[in-house]
Protein backbone atom coordinates (compact mmCIF):
# COMPACT_ATOMS: atom_id res chain seq x y z
CA UNK A 1 0.00 0.00 0.00
CA UNK A 2 1.20 3.48 -0.88
CA UNK A 3 0.66 6.43 1.44
CA UNK A 4 -0.44 9.85 0.20
CA UNK A 5 1.63 12.80 1.44
CA UNK A 6 -0.86 13.74 4.20
CA UNK A 7 -1.41 10.18 5.48
CA UNK A 8 -0.31 10.96 9.06
CA UNK A 9 -2.32 14.18 9.15
CA UNK A 10 -5.52 12.30 8.26
CA UNK A 11 -4.84 9.73 10.97
CA UNK A 12 -4.31 12.55 13.50
CA UNK A 13 -7.72 13.99 12.47
CA UNK A 14 -9.37 10.69 13.35
CA UNK A 15 -9.99 9.54 9.79
CA UNK A 16 -10.92 5.94 9.21
CA UNK A 17 -8.26 4.80 6.73
CA UNK A 18 -8.95 2.03 4.20
CA UNK A 19 -7.02 0.50 1.29
CA UNK A 20 -8.32 2.01 -1.96
CA UNK A 21 -6.76 1.64 -5.42
CA UNK A 22 -3.40 0.71 -3.89
CA UNK A 23 -3.34 3.62 -1.42
CA UNK A 24 -4.26 4.11 2.21
CA UNK A 25 -7.09 6.64 1.97
CA UNK A 26 -9.40 8.47 4.41
CA UNK A 27 -12.88 7.00 3.90
CA UNK A 28 -14.64 9.04 6.59
CA UNK A 29 -14.09 11.34 9.57
CA UNK A 30 -17.31 12.14 11.46
CA UNK A 31 -19.69 10.07 9.30
CA UNK A 32 -20.87 9.90 5.71
CA UNK A 33 -24.18 11.77 6.06
CA UNK A 34 -22.74 14.66 8.09
CA UNK A 35 -19.82 15.03 5.65
CA UNK A 36 -22.17 14.86 2.66
CA UNK A 37 -24.38 17.65 4.06
CA UNK A 38 -21.28 19.78 4.83
CA UNK A 39 -20.38 19.76 1.12
CA UNK A 40 -23.95 20.45 -0.01
CA UNK A 41 -24.42 23.37 2.42
CA UNK A 42 -20.97 24.79 3.26
CA UNK A 43 -17.47 23.66 2.23
CA UNK A 44 -15.51 20.45 2.60
CA UNK A 45 -12.03 19.31 1.58
CA UNK A 46 -11.22 15.93 0.03
CA UNK A 47 -7.67 14.66 -0.25
CA UNK A 48 -7.74 12.81 -3.58
CA UNK A 49 -3.98 12.71 -4.07
CA UNK A 50 -4.20 9.08 -5.18
CA UNK A 51 -5.37 10.25 -8.62
CA UNK A 52 -2.90 9.93 -11.49
CA UNK A 53 -1.40 12.81 -13.48
CA UNK A 54 0.29 12.46 -16.88
CA UNK A 55 1.95 15.37 -18.69
CA UNK A 56 1.77 15.11 -22.48
CA UNK A 57 3.97 17.59 -24.39
CA UNK A 58 5.43 18.36 -27.79
CA UNK A 59 4.19 18.97 -31.31
CA UNK A 60 2.61 15.51 -31.44
CA UNK A 61 0.81 15.83 -28.08
CA UNK A 62 -2.46 16.92 -29.72
CA UNK A 63 -2.44 14.23 -32.48
CA UNK A 64 -1.77 11.55 -29.84
CA UNK A 65 -4.60 12.75 -27.59
CA UNK A 66 -6.98 13.04 -30.53
CA UNK A 67 -6.25 9.37 -31.26
CA UNK A 68 -6.58 7.93 -27.74
CA UNK A 69 -9.41 10.06 -26.27
CA UNK A 70 -13.06 10.21 -27.31
CA UNK A 71 -13.57 13.97 -26.94
CA UNK A 72 -12.23 16.64 -29.31
CA UNK A 73 -9.05 17.98 -27.70
CA UNK A 74 -8.55 20.47 -30.54
CA UNK A 75 -11.42 22.54 -29.12
CA UNK A 76 -9.47 23.33 -25.93
CA UNK A 77 -7.99 26.77 -25.33
CA UNK A 78 -5.27 27.31 -22.71
CA UNK A 79 -7.07 27.23 -19.35
CA UNK A 80 -9.77 24.78 -20.47
CA UNK A 81 -10.51 21.41 -18.92
CA UNK A 82 -12.38 18.62 -20.72
CA UNK A 83 -14.04 15.42 -19.53
CA UNK A 84 -13.24 12.47 -21.79
CA UNK A 85 -12.49 8.76 -21.91
CA UNK A 86 -10.02 6.32 -23.45
CA UNK A 87 -12.07 3.92 -25.61
CA UNK A 88 -10.66 0.41 -25.98
CA UNK A 89 -10.92 -1.69 -29.15
CA UNK A 90 -13.77 -3.90 -27.82
CA UNK A 91 -16.48 -1.22 -27.38
CA UNK A 92 -15.42 -0.65 -23.76
CA UNK A 93 -13.65 2.07 -21.81
CA UNK A 94 -10.05 1.89 -20.58
CA UNK A 95 -10.69 4.80 -18.19
CA UNK A 96 -12.38 8.17 -17.92
CA UNK A 97 -10.27 11.27 -17.38
CA UNK A 98 -10.00 15.05 -17.38
CA UNK A 99 -7.71 16.72 -19.93
CA UNK A 100 -6.27 20.17 -19.13
CA UNK A 101 -4.63 22.38 -21.75
CA UNK A 102 -1.73 23.91 -19.77
CA UNK A 103 -0.09 25.75 -22.67
CA UNK A 104 0.43 25.28 -26.39
CA UNK A 105 1.58 21.72 -27.03
CA UNK A 106 1.21 20.73 -23.36
CA UNK A 107 -1.65 18.88 -21.68
CA UNK A 108 -2.24 17.38 -18.25
CA UNK A 109 -4.32 14.21 -18.02
CA UNK A 110 -5.87 13.31 -14.68
CA UNK A 111 -6.78 9.62 -14.47
CA UNK A 112 -8.21 7.23 -11.90
CA UNK A 113 -5.81 5.88 -9.28
CA UNK A 114 -6.73 2.25 -9.90
CA UNK A 115 -5.90 2.64 -13.61
CA UNK A 116 -2.61 4.58 -13.53
CA UNK A 117 -0.46 1.72 -14.80
CA UNK A 118 -3.10 0.48 -17.25
CA UNK A 119 -3.62 3.98 -18.68
CA UNK A 120 0.11 4.65 -18.93
CA UNK A 121 0.64 1.43 -20.88
CA UNK A 122 -2.34 2.20 -23.13
CA UNK A 123 -1.15 5.70 -24.06
CA UNK A 124 2.46 4.55 -24.43
CA UNK A 125 1.41 1.83 -26.88
CA UNK A 126 -0.19 4.39 -29.21
CA UNK A 127 2.55 6.94 -28.64
CA UNK A 128 4.97 4.72 -30.56
CA UNK A 129 3.34 6.17 -33.69
CA UNK A 130 3.43 9.78 -32.46
CA UNK A 131 6.51 10.36 -30.29
CA UNK A 132 4.97 12.87 -27.88
CA UNK A 133 6.82 13.52 -24.61
CA UNK A 134 5.04 11.57 -21.83
CA UNK A 135 5.76 12.06 -18.13
CA UNK A 136 4.04 10.30 -15.24
CA UNK A 137 3.80 12.85 -12.41
CA UNK A 138 1.44 10.77 -10.26
CA UNK A 139 3.88 10.16 -7.39
CA UNK A 140 5.01 13.79 -7.24
CA UNK A 141 1.70 15.65 -7.07
CA UNK A 142 -1.12 16.00 -4.58
CA UNK A 143 -4.74 16.93 -5.28
CA UNK A 144 -7.18 18.60 -2.89
CA UNK A 145 -10.83 19.07 -3.83
CA UNK A 146 -12.36 22.06 -2.01
CA UNK A 147 -16.06 21.64 -2.68
CA UNK A 148 -19.31 23.32 -1.66
CA UNK A 149 -21.35 26.51 -2.17
CA UNK A 150 -19.12 28.50 0.21
CA UNK A 151 -15.84 27.40 -1.39
CA UNK A 152 -15.28 30.57 -3.43
CA UNK A 153 -15.96 32.92 -0.52
CA UNK A 154 -13.92 30.84 1.91
CA UNK A 155 -10.87 30.58 -0.34
CA UNK A 156 -10.73 34.02 -1.98
CA UNK A 157 -8.36 35.44 0.65
CA UNK A 158 -5.74 32.81 -0.27
CA UNK A 159 -5.11 33.98 -3.84
CA UNK A 160 -4.65 37.13 -5.91
CA UNK A 161 -6.77 35.52 -8.65
CA UNK A 162 -10.49 36.31 -8.80
CA UNK A 163 -12.04 32.91 -8.05
CA UNK A 164 -15.48 34.09 -9.19
CA UNK A 165 -13.98 34.64 -12.66
CA UNK A 166 -13.04 30.96 -13.14
CA UNK A 167 -16.04 29.32 -14.86
CA UNK A 168 -16.95 25.63 -14.55
CA UNK A 169 -14.37 23.41 -16.29
CA UNK A 170 -11.82 26.23 -16.59
CA UNK A 171 -8.64 26.65 -14.57
CA UNK A 172 -5.94 29.18 -13.71
CA UNK A 173 -2.32 28.73 -12.65
CA UNK A 174 -1.35 31.14 -9.89
CA UNK A 175 -0.60 31.76 -6.23
CA UNK A 176 -2.65 29.92 -3.63
CA UNK A 177 -2.14 29.64 0.14
CA UNK A 178 1.35 31.14 -0.14
CA UNK A 179 2.48 28.74 -2.89
CA UNK A 180 3.25 29.83 -6.46
CA UNK A 181 2.20 28.05 -9.67
CA UNK A 182 -0.70 26.09 -8.24
CA UNK A 183 -3.40 24.79 -10.62
CA UNK A 184 -6.78 26.07 -9.42
CA UNK A 185 -9.45 24.22 -11.38
CA UNK A 186 -13.22 24.88 -11.23
CA UNK A 187 -13.94 21.16 -11.44
CA UNK A 188 -15.08 18.53 -8.99
CA UNK A 189 -17.08 15.37 -8.46
CA UNK A 190 -19.82 16.67 -6.17
CA UNK A 191 -22.16 18.97 -8.10
CA UNK A 192 -21.91 21.65 -5.38
CA UNK A 193 -19.25 23.86 -6.94
CA UNK A 194 -15.73 24.59 -5.76
CA UNK A 195 -12.20 23.90 -6.91
CA UNK A 196 -9.59 21.22 -7.32
CA UNK A 197 -6.07 22.24 -6.30
CA UNK A 198 -3.02 20.55 -7.87
CA UNK A 199 0.30 21.06 -6.09
CA UNK A 200 3.56 19.28 -5.33
CA UNK A 201 3.64 16.79 -2.45
CA UNK A 202 6.08 19.08 -0.60
CA UNK A 203 3.52 21.92 -0.73
CA UNK A 204 0.29 20.15 0.17
CA UNK A 205 0.56 20.31 3.98
CA UNK A 206 1.01 24.10 3.93
CA UNK A 207 -1.95 24.40 1.56
CA UNK A 208 -4.15 22.09 3.66
CA UNK A 209 -3.43 23.98 6.90
CA UNK A 210 -3.91 27.40 5.30
CA UNK A 211 -7.17 26.29 3.65
CA UNK A 212 -8.58 25.17 7.01
CA UNK A 213 -7.57 28.43 8.68
CA UNK A 214 -9.26 30.43 5.93
CA UNK A 215 -12.37 28.26 6.00
CA UNK A 216 -12.81 28.19 9.79
CA UNK A 217 -15.65 30.72 9.75
CA UNK A 218 -17.40 28.93 6.88
CA UNK A 219 -17.88 25.54 8.56
CA UNK A 220 -15.08 23.85 6.62
CA UNK A 221 -14.47 20.16 7.38
CA UNK A 222 -12.37 17.29 6.00
CA UNK A 223 -14.42 14.88 3.87
CA UNK A 224 -13.73 11.22 3.12
CA UNK A 225 -14.13 9.02 0.05
CA UNK A 226 -17.44 7.57 1.26
CA UNK A 227 -19.19 10.96 1.06
CA UNK A 228 -17.46 11.61 -2.26
CA UNK A 229 -19.28 8.53 -3.55
CA UNK A 230 -22.74 9.56 -2.28
CA UNK A 231 -22.25 13.10 -3.60
CA UNK A 232 -21.25 11.97 -7.09
CA UNK A 233 -24.11 9.46 -7.19
CA UNK A 234 -26.70 12.15 -6.38
CA UNK A 235 -25.41 13.90 -9.52
CA UNK A 236 -25.35 10.71 -11.60
CA UNK A 237 -21.63 10.97 -12.31
CA UNK A 238 -20.13 7.68 -13.48
CA UNK A 239 -17.60 5.83 -11.32
CA UNK A 240 -15.03 3.76 -13.18
CA UNK A 241 -15.18 0.12 -12.13
CA UNK A 242 -18.89 0.44 -11.27
CA UNK A 243 -20.86 2.31 -13.93
CA UNK A 244 -18.25 2.18 -16.69
CA UNK A 245 -15.49 -0.32 -17.36
CA UNK A 246 -13.71 -2.33 -20.05
CA UNK A 247 -17.04 -3.88 -21.14
CA UNK A 248 -19.32 -0.80 -21.28
CA UNK A 249 -19.28 1.61 -24.19
CA UNK A 250 -19.54 5.40 -23.84
CA UNK A 251 -22.71 5.22 -25.97
CA UNK A 252 -24.35 2.73 -23.59
CA UNK A 253 -23.22 4.78 -20.58
CA UNK A 254 -24.88 7.98 -21.84
CA UNK A 255 -21.48 9.52 -22.60
CA UNK A 256 -22.20 10.22 -26.25
CA UNK A 257 -21.65 13.91 -25.42
CA UNK A 258 -17.93 13.23 -24.88
CA UNK A 259 -17.67 10.98 -27.95
CA UNK A 260 -16.96 13.17 -30.99
CA UNK A 261 -17.09 11.46 -34.38
CA UNK A 262 -15.70 14.55 -36.11
CA UNK A 263 -12.23 12.99 -35.70
CA UNK A 264 -10.59 9.58 -35.92
CA UNK A 265 -9.99 7.91 -32.56
CA UNK A 266 -9.54 4.39 -31.21
CA UNK A 267 -12.62 2.26 -32.09
CA UNK A 268 -14.49 5.28 -33.52
CA UNK A 269 -15.98 3.31 -36.40
CA UNK A 270 -17.53 0.64 -34.18
CA UNK A 271 -18.85 3.19 -31.69
CA UNK A 272 -20.36 5.29 -34.49
CA UNK A 273 -22.11 2.17 -35.76
CA UNK A 274 -23.42 1.40 -32.28
CA UNK A 275 -24.74 4.94 -31.95
CA UNK A 276 -26.46 4.74 -35.34
CA UNK A 277 -28.01 1.32 -34.71
CA UNK A 278 -28.90 2.22 -31.09
CA UNK A 279 -27.28 0.26 -28.23
CA UNK A 280 -29.08 -2.80 -26.87
CA UNK A 281 -28.57 -1.70 -23.26
CA UNK A 282 -28.36 1.66 -21.54
CA UNK A 283 -27.21 3.00 -18.20
CA UNK A 284 -30.27 4.36 -16.40
CA UNK A 285 -30.87 6.20 -13.14
CA UNK A 286 -33.63 5.01 -10.85
CA UNK A 287 -35.29 6.00 -7.60
CA UNK A 288 -36.91 3.46 -5.27
CA UNK A 289 -40.66 3.96 -4.81
CA UNK A 290 -40.59 2.30 -1.36
CA UNK A 291 -38.13 2.08 1.52
CA UNK A 292 -34.92 0.24 0.74
CA UNK A 293 -31.31 0.72 -0.25
CA UNK A 294 -30.08 -0.51 -3.64
CA UNK A 295 -26.51 -1.78 -3.61
CA UNK A 296 -23.89 -2.49 -6.27
CA UNK A 297 -24.53 -5.92 -7.76
CA UNK A 298 -28.22 -6.23 -6.84
CA UNK A 299 -30.41 -7.63 -9.63
CA UNK A 300 -32.75 -5.37 -11.58
CA UNK A 301 -35.89 -7.36 -12.50
CA UNK A 302 -39.06 -6.84 -14.51
CA UNK A 303 -42.64 -7.16 -13.24
CA UNK A 304 -42.46 -10.95 -13.69
CA UNK A 305 -39.23 -11.27 -11.71
CA UNK A 306 -36.99 -11.84 -14.74
CA UNK A 307 -33.48 -10.43 -14.27
CA UNK A 308 -32.91 -7.64 -16.80
CA UNK A 309 -29.77 -6.04 -15.36
CA UNK A 310 -27.72 -5.20 -12.28
CA UNK A 311 -27.27 -2.18 -10.05
CA UNK A 312 -23.89 -0.59 -10.80
CA UNK A 313 -24.10 2.09 -8.07
CA UNK A 314 -26.64 2.53 -5.30
CA UNK A 315 -27.12 4.26 -1.97
CA UNK A 316 -29.55 5.98 0.35
CA UNK A 317 -29.44 9.61 -0.82
CA UNK A 318 -28.65 11.86 2.18
CA UNK A 319 -30.42 14.81 0.51
CA UNK A 320 -33.46 13.03 -0.96
CA UNK A 321 -33.82 10.46 1.83
CA UNK A 322 -34.64 7.88 -0.82
CA UNK A 323 -32.87 4.89 -2.29
CA UNK A 324 -31.22 5.88 -5.59
CA UNK A 325 -29.01 4.06 -8.06
CA UNK A 326 -27.86 3.39 -11.58
CA UNK A 327 -27.63 0.26 -13.67
CA UNK A 328 -27.72 -1.14 -17.19
CA UNK A 329 -31.05 -2.34 -18.57
CA UNK A 330 -32.30 -3.28 -22.07
CA UNK A 331 -33.10 -0.13 -24.06
CA UNK A 332 -36.84 -0.95 -23.87
CA UNK A 333 -36.69 -0.24 -20.12
CA UNK A 334 -34.55 2.90 -20.36
CA UNK A 335 -37.22 5.56 -20.89
CA UNK A 336 -37.83 7.99 -18.04
CA UNK A 337 -40.90 6.97 -16.02
CA UNK A 338 -40.50 3.24 -16.71
CA UNK A 339 -41.23 0.93 -13.78
CA UNK A 340 -38.50 -1.53 -12.84
CA UNK A 341 -37.82 -3.53 -9.68
CA UNK A 342 -34.71 -3.88 -7.54
CA UNK A 343 -34.18 -7.24 -5.87
CA UNK A 344 -33.24 -6.34 -2.29
CA UNK A 345 -32.69 -9.68 -0.59
CA UNK A 346 -35.98 -11.59 -1.08
CA UNK A 347 -38.12 -8.57 -1.95
CA UNK A 348 -38.50 -6.94 -5.38
CA UNK A 349 -38.85 -3.23 -4.58
CA UNK A 350 -40.53 -1.08 -7.25
CA UNK A 351 -38.42 1.72 -8.71
CA UNK A 352 -38.88 4.36 -11.38
CA UNK A 353 -36.39 5.29 -14.09
CA UNK A 354 -35.66 9.02 -13.71
CA UNK A 355 -33.66 11.73 -15.44
CA UNK A 356 -30.39 12.90 -13.90
CA UNK A 357 -29.31 14.52 -11.71
CA UNK A 358 -31.15 13.12 -8.69
CA UNK A 359 -30.10 16.14 -6.63
CA UNK A 360 -31.25 19.42 -8.19
CA UNK A 361 -29.67 21.77 -5.65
Amino acid sequence: MKNIALNNLHISLGAKMVPFAGYNMPVQYEGVTAEHITVREAVGVFDVSHMGEFLVSGKNALPLLQKVTSNDVSKLAIGDAQYSCFPNTENGIVDDLICYKIKEEQYLLVVNASNIEKDWNWISKYNKDFGADLRDLSDDYSLLAIQGPKAVEAMQSLTSLDLTAIPFYKFKVGDFAGIKNVIISATGYTGSGGFEIYCKNSEVEQIWNTVFEAGANFGIKPIGLAARDTLRLEMGYCLYGNDIDDTTSPIEAGLGWITKFTKDFVNAEALAKQKEEKPQKKLVAFQLDERGIPRHGYDIVDVNGNCIGNVTSGTMSPCLQKGIGMGYVPTAFAKSGTQIYIQVRKKAIPATVVKLPFYKG
